[in-house]
């Protein structure tokens, strides 16, 4: 897979952010049960060592299981993350596609609960869980 290769099914990311938009260009897939995101990794997504940082791990992860419980609910809330853990277990560099895989644990009228794994090349390089605040939709 070259730099600019993206994998199958996924497309530019359905929604921009202030805090994503230096990151871009993001990806995303649907399933019927969550959110996939991706993107492939270039410098600005890096630490100082140039590898994957940490905080765009768990902004990304933030992002897709939160995506992944309005999806599962329909799109009918607006979500607020109330916990995010995230436990970093590999690293990934330059050039690899980082994939958010996420699953929703359990939906409620005033609780979502998720968690994900976030693999580059399909390698597991984190793992992550989410506690959401299910709140009215502003018109």
């Amino acid at each position: 897979m070259t730099p600019t290769d993206i994998p199958e099914g996924f497309e530019p990311h359905f929604r921009k952010s202030p805090l994503t938009d230096p990151w871009e260009p993001l990806y995303s897939r649907r399933t019927d049960k969550a959110v996939i995101m991706g993107l492939r990794l270039a410098r600005p997504h890096t630490n100082a060592r140039g590898l994957i940082h940490g905080g765009l791990i768990a902004a990304l992860a933030d992002n897709a299981m939160g995506y992944s419980c309005a999806h599962v609910m329909g799109w009918t809330s607006s979500l607020v993350t109330v916990s995010l853990s995230v436990d970093f277990i590999g690293s990934a560099e330059i050039g690899q596609w980082l994939a958010v895989e996420s699953d929703v644990i359990k939906t409620g009228s005033t609780i979502c609960f998720a968690q994900s794994l976030i693999k580059a090349d399909e390698v597991v390089i984190a793992r992550a869980s989410a506690t959401f605040r299910v709140v009215p939709k502003k018109d």
